[in-house]
């Protein structure tokens, strides 16, 4: 029974990517199959459905159950999209045959979400499907508008704004393609490029395997968007050259963490969630790009001026240039994947292509260099590597794809009862009452509380319906009221008590993952403090003139400075606590300049022209630095 499971599971992972690539490249009209994309996503549904029930058995040995109810995952959502067509026209009769497989399709979807992403977030889809029942018992504003339980099975199986809507889609149709890109550049070798490359660049310099760890994750981050896959991916090699060079493993853990959570905020994948902020705001995939990529620069900027402070604090000089790649012989050797990524650019850009079409034509540049690499070496791909791009690509997909589906439980439920639009009323009420910057410190801790346990995009999508109207209403343009909760919902993955992120970085660096947690919110410092900024001042998101831009811009590098100076003397003593305390103080003060003076007026430079030159006074004259480099080896 065992071999069995196996066999379907890896066909069912196997499906995800090929049914996905299908339909974004149209074979089904090649062969008359005039299909929706209803019926698309249902099956694929099905089979990520499927396949995470196989993958993770109720026994330590399969039994036959596990085989079972995974066929009958695949059965149900195939019954919904080879009915779909004669539902459109009869779905006001509800009968047993439409609504019985939409019973077990929705129990089945939301098994296989609780055992591939947890149970916060199946438990709150499952909160809000009993809410969608008995909503009506509430008092109060809370009091749901509640359809007729057979209707609301249908609405939820079948309809547009239930599970086959937008946020399946978008997976299926763009966040698929990225995935099977990334998979395939893995498989070529792009890892170790951008590792080596970025060593040959950095890995001298003060702090450099840190450094290294910044450019590298960030530089992967734009293909995986996944915070735990960067981890394992640049991690295993970082964090251990961190630890050599002299970094202390809870800092050697949470520079990696961090690093790599920026890569969710890293144009153009962005954990997926770029695609489903353009959906949800109708705007072109690009524009999300561009209002996401300057915090994006400064993220990693301020990341990498406090890695340079790190090392200064303690003494840690780069590796020798002699045991380093050599930069041309790095470039000589990976340069063709520069190809692949200017031909995504291109299509993306250039000629304004969808998105996922745009991977699947880098993809196949990637997939045409492997081959001619192959065949000029003499070899051919493995069996492996297949197996990594199809049956690996599916396992990447299957819990954003169920996530996906939950989410359009909750989007549904919320739509039908009314939830989203009362608490949206409830939540503009508090900031109309409390003031804006109230408003957003509660979104902030929402985001961040939500976000523990749940992926990234699972966040936003459940807060966008609530919280994002009301953030609107109290005056942000609605790129910055959804880029703010998409960074704090990020930030969970960063903040203690579960820090995700922090959690996988610790093990690998041997650390304690409270010390490991607590650094990283301590160099994710400018993440905590970026959307704030761009509420009140939406420059920093490319929204306004070029000299609106520019002082946004500097100020915020000169707040970056001194964030880096800050990580010099923190942890020196009483003495540097206070430095680094009043450092903390400029930074705000320099960072938020152009809110009090105006986004437009050079005003907002004189405060942090005053802040950086009270930052190397204090330099010159702190006992702290005088001291030396720090002798704190604390674990």
């Amino acid at each position: 029974m065992d071999r069995v499971r196996r066999s379907l599971l890896h066909a069912c992972l196997a499906l995800l990517p090929i049914l996905g690539v299908a339909w974004i490249l149209s074979i089904p009209n090649y062969f008359g199959l005039a299909l929706v994309s209803q019926q698309v996503v249902a099956v694929v549904l099905g089979c990520a459905t499927a396949a995470a029930l196989l993958n993770y058995p109720y026994f330590r040995r399969a039994v036959a159950l596990d085989v079972v109810l995974a066929l009958a995952a695949i059965a149900a959502w195939s019954w919904m999209a080879v009915n779909f067509e004669l539902w459109i026209v009869s779905m006001a009769d509800r009968t047993p045959d439409m609504w019985g497989p939409g019973i077990v399709a929705i129990a089945l979807a939301l098994e296989g979400l609780r055992k591939a992403a947890g149970r916060v977030i199946a438990g709150l889809v499952w909160l809000l499907i009993a809410y969608a029942y008995f909503g009506n018992l509430l008092p109060g504003t809370l009091e749901a508008e509640v359809f007729p339980p057979t209707k609301t099975i249908l609405y939820l199986y079948a309809d547009n704004n239930g599970v086959p809507g937008i946020v399946l889609r978008v997976v299926t149709e763009l966040v698929l393609a990225f995935i099977v890109f990334g998979k395939l550049l893995q498989i070529s070798g792009a890892t170790a490029f951008f590792n080596d490359l970025a060593m040959s660049w950095m890995g001298h310099r003060r702090g450099g395997p840190a450094k290294v760890a910044v450019v590298a994750s960030s530089a992967f981050g734009t293909i995986s968007g996944s915070t735990v896959g960067n981890i394992m991916s640049t991690g295993i090699v970082t964090i251990p050259m961190m630890k050599k060079s002299g970094f202390r493993p809870r800092h050697a853990g949470a520079i990696e963490a961090v690093a790599s959570n920026g890569g969710q905020i890293a144009p153009p994948v962005m954990g997926a969630t770029a695609f489903i902020i353009a959906e949800f705001l109708e705007v072109p995939y690009e524009d999300v790009v561009a209002a996401a990529l300057v915090p994006a620069i400064l993220y990693f900027v301020v990341l990498f001026l406090q890695v340079d402070g790190l090392a200064v604090r303690y003494g840690i000089r780069g590796a020798p240039r002699e045991a380093l790649p050599k930069v041309l012989a790095t470039l000589a050797g990976g340069w063709v994947f520069a190809i692949p990524l200017a031909i995504l650019i291109y299509f993306l850009f250039g000629l304004g292509y969808n998105p996922g079409l745009s991977a699947l034509y880098a993809a196949a540049a990637v997939l045409l260099l492997l081959l001619l690499k192959r065949a000029l070496q003499r070899q051919t791909v493995t069996a492996a590597e297949i197996r990594e791009l199809f049956v690996g690509g599916g396992l990447n997909l299957m819990p954003l794809l169920l996530i996906a589906g939950g989410a359009g439980i909750i989007i549904g439920v919320m739509n039908s009862t009314g939830l989203a639009f009362q608490l949206s009323l409830i939540l503009t009420a508090i900031g109309q009452s409390s003031g804006l910057l109230t408003m957003l410190l509660l979104t902030a801790v929402i985001c961040i509380v939500l976000g523990m346990g749940m992926p990234t995009a699972a966040v936003y999508i459940v807060l966008v319906s609530v919280i994002a109207p009301a953030l609107i209403e109290m005056g942000l343009t609605p790129m910055a009221a959804h880029l703010f909760l998409f960074y704090f919902g990020l930030l969970s993955m960063l903040t203690p008590p579960v820090a995700v992120a922090s959690m996988v970085a610790a093990e690998i660096a041997g650390s304690d993952m409270w010390r490991t947690g607590f650094s990283g919110v301590q160099l994710a410092v400018a993440a905590y403090l970026l959307p704030f900024l761009w509420a009140f001042n939406p420059a920093i998101l490319l929204d306004g003139g070029w000299l609106a831009i520019g002082y946004a811009l500097a100020t915020c590098l000169a707040a970056g400075y001194i964030l880096g100076r800050m990580a010099v003397v923190a942890g020196r003593g009483i003495a540097g606590r206070l430095h680094a305390g009043l450092l903390f103080a400029l930074a705000l003060a320099s960072g938020s300049a152009t809110v009090w003076t105006g986004p437009d007026s050079a005003l907002s430079l004189a405060p942090a022209g005053a802040a950086v030159a009270l930052t190397l006074l204090l330099d010159a004259r702190s006992p702290a630095l005088r001291a030396g480099p720090s002798n704190d080896r604390t674990a």
